[in-house]
């Protein structure tokens, strides 16, 4: 391959599946492990293909922002944890210091 964009010409479904799984066990089918190289490689692969052709919420990484906030995502939630709290240590036989 001369260049990325002629991988992701000739890349399909079951190509994209194979480089994803190589990455996420650190080897090839064969056993053989990847290089750092080959991991950069194939991600950068992974990626320029899910941007060409499949739809944002398929895409590696996703984060899907509609769904409803919960209560941890409230400015008050936030406020109340961002406070110092003391903390009190105790020993086991049950006394404070």
């Amino acid at each position: 391959m001369k260049s990325l964009h002629e991988l992701i010409k000739i890349m399909n479904p079951e190509i994209h599946m194979n480089l994803k799984t190589a990455v996420e066990l650190g080897r090839w089918a064969n056993g053989d492990r990847l290089s750092l190289e080959q991991v950069e490689n194939c991600l950068q692969a992974i990626i320029a293909y899910e941007q060409n052709c499949l739809p944002e919420t398929e895409r590696t990484g996703y984060i899907d922002t509609s769904a409803k906030q919960s209560h941890c995502d409230s400015p008050q939630h936030a406020q109340a944890h961002a406070e110092e709290q003391a903390l009190t240590w105790k020993q086991q036989s049950g006394k404070e210091h």
